[in-house]
């Protein structure tokens, strides 16, 4: 019979932090530990996990392979571990939290859960800055924010707690029928946006003609170019209004390339209200149906 190994969350813990602030000084200051004992608790869960979890690259700390696999294990782990103790101790969920949402997420299922959240917590504040995603993780970064859900660029990323696939679909007014004599009229948001580099990618290795004739940052403008017949653009289901259709393979319409997209945030700075808005934001992910494929954290 095989022997269980168990990972003890303080462990997990210190582990997180030394990556996300980039170092075991850091991390012992944040943790309220010197340097030694950080040194000892990652050497402790190396022998746990048998691998070595941490490579000194210059001046800057990164996880190994192993490290980043781990990583998102213990991140989950340790939220949930927090979510608990602070059911149960009635921890004190107050001050501002600051999250970054691509417009999409942000008008779709991620408002109601918003919504709710600020009516369960009236002592929080919340202050939602909408963006395209590389905006947002240079805010995370930079301390700007404290969580965002936004696209993902390569498989892992850092601060990244949960990533799921989520598939692009072409929507246009109910009544919309293409005119094969000209180009194919095209709404999107503004450069830099992932669904507008899969549209054009896809259409341009179709050798389907098109033309912009709208480009917006806001999700509500584009919706409505669309359900009034002014363009076709690329959605996702949530943002699906009544009035549109999707778009088909059958219509010439080329599947577009999924898009990857996370919940990011750094745990060592997430509050208690914080930690208490991921669990109910990762409820609300959990909860969509068609459109949304998990990623394993492995």
């Amino acid at each position: 019979m095989a022997v269980l190994v168990n990972l003890p969350t303080d462990l997990l813990r210190t582990f997180i932090t030394v990556v996300e602030l980039g170092g075991h000084s850091k991390a012992g200051a944040a943790l309220g530990r010197s340097q030694p004992a950080i040194s000892l608790q990652i050497g402790r869960l190396e022998e746990l996990v048998k691998a070595q979890l941490l490579t000194q690259e210059g001046r800057a700390i990164r996880p190994t392979p192993a490290g980043e696999a781990l990583l998102s294990y213990a991140r989950e782990m340790v939220r949930t571990n927090d979510e608990a103790v602070n059911y149960f101790h009635r921890t004190d969920r107050s001050g501002v939290l600051r999250i970054g949402l691509p417009t999409d997420y942000a008008v779709a299922f991620l408002q109601n859960t918003l919504t709710r959240f600020m009516q369960d917590n009236p002592s929080v504040d919340l202050e939602i800055h909408c963006d395209l995603s590389r905006e947002l993780h240079k805010m995370l970064r930079a301390e700007d924010l404290d969580l965002i859900i936004a696209t993902m660029q390569s498989p892992r990323m850092p601060y990244m707690s949960r990533s799921w696939v989520e598939q692009p679909i072409w929507a246009a007014a109910e009544a919309w029928a293409p005119d094969p004599a000209r180009p194919l009229p095209l709404g999107a948001h503004l450069e830099g946006c992932d669904y507008r580099a899969r549209m054009l990618e896809a259409l341009d290795g179709a050798g389907r003609r098109w033309r912009l004739v709208y480009s917006g940052p806001g999700i509500s403008g584009l919706q409505n170019a669309v359900a009034n017949g002014l363009c076709v653009t690329a959605l996702t289901k949530a943002t699906l209004l009544p009035g549109m259709r999707q778009l088909t393979e059958d219509e010439g319409f080329p599947r577009l390339e999924p898009l990857r997209i996370g919940l990011f945030y750094k745990h060592p700075r997430l509050t208690a209200a914080g930690l208490h808005l991921v669990s109910e934001l990762v409820a609300s992910l959990e909860s969509v149906g068609s459109g949304v494929a998990w990623v394993s954290p492995g």
